[in-house]
């Protein structure tokens, strides 16, 4: 009877520690981490981000209207105000923000813009509001009145259409990004990427 105990614990740790061994962890990079999330996932991924906001920016700089508004602005660098791109898919954990965040990112390494972010701004306010609410020294208090105006607005969407039969399924993504100057309400340009993503799911899985 002892021994028979002893045999099966000793099954089970073996069994344990053969679970264990068979996990492995690697490093890889930017590409061979986009084909391995293939492997697993139809969803939104980072390098799909990467893509899209590449593409969104290179038409930017390619429009004829975008053009035509920097030419007239003799060298200056317009304020742009960057209201934060919508999710209107289905996926309630599409990575909006990492969306949002490229875009900033991006923009301002273009050095095309003065960059005035929406969720910056509030929080700016906040600030400035405290300080002149009579908790801070009035003659290092900033004052309310002074934050600068945007020449134009950028904001925009992403929708999601899946089409599926007989276990194939295709999303067809959409990011849609418009630019808007403030006072005139004038659409200066619009521009839009498609990015679409194929899979199969077998009986068994995928």
């Amino acid at each position: 009877m002892k021994s028979n105990l002893v045999l099966l614990l000793t099954l089970s740790l073996l069994f344990t520690l053969g679970s264990c061994s068979s996990f492995k962890a690697e490093r890889v990079d930017a590409k061979k981490s986009d084909e391995k999330a293939m492997e697993i996932t139809d969803k939104w991924v980072s390098k799909d981000t990467t893509i899209a906001i590449k593409d969104i920016l290179q038409q930017m700089q390619d429009h004829k209207g975008m053009k035509r508004y920097m030419s007239k602005q003799g060298g200056k660098q317009p304020k742009l105000f960057i209201g934060e791109v919508q999710n209107n898919t289905s996926e309630a954990y599409f990575p909006i923000a990492d969306l949002n965040d490229e875009l900033l990112n991006e923009l301002s390494a273009a050095g095309d813009f003065k960059l005035i972010d929406a969720a910056a701004r509030n929080n700016i306010l906040k600030e400035i509001t405290y300080q002149n609410d009579g908790m801070v020294d009035p003659s290092t208090a900033k004052r309310i009145g002074k934050q600068t105006g945007a020449d134009l607005m950028i904001f925009g969407s992403v929708f999601m259409k899946p089409e599926t039969r007989d276990g194939k399924t295709i999303k067809q993504y959409s990011v849609n990004l418009r630019v808007t100057e403030i006072e005139s309400a004038e659409e200066i340009m619009r521009a839009r990427t498609k990015l679409d993503k194929y899979s199969e799911q077998k009986g068994s899985g995928w």
